[in-house]
């Protein structure tokens, strides 16, 4: 059964805090960009951490038969990116993620954060 873009996303998130990602939030950004449906983010304290957190998502969405279709920044760790298209995962290290504050960027995107 395909998973729709909101499922995905809450896997997604759900995957990161299964690591102990925090901060993990739910972006819907399909109503004011065509980038994708949704954003998820996750922070984690240090870039071994990041990656876990990574590797957790990417494995847990292979199981269900989701692939990515890109992948950015595994190697170092700061930034790391999946795309599955509809979804794109982010995860940052707590700095990363305040500087490139992608929560205020887009800023009229309504937000589900997951706990």
């Amino acid at each position: 059964m395909k998973q729709t873009p909101l499922a995905i996303a809450r896997i997604a998130g759900k995957l990161a805090l299964s690591k102990k990602g925090h901060d993990v939030r739910i972006l819907k950004i399909k109503s004011i960009s065509n980038i994708c449906d949704y954003f998820v983010i996750a922070s984690g304290d240090a870039d071994v951490h990041v990656r876990a957190i990574a590797e957790a998502v990417d494995e847990g969405l292979l199981d269900k038969g989701i692939k990515p279709w890109h992948r950015e920044g595994t190697k170092g760790g700061s930034w790391v990116l999946l795309d599955y298209v509809d979804v794109v995962v982010h995860i940052f290290l707590n700095s990363a993620r305040e500087f490139y504050a992608l929560e205020k960027l887009w800023g009229d995107a309504p937000i589900e954060k997951l706990s």
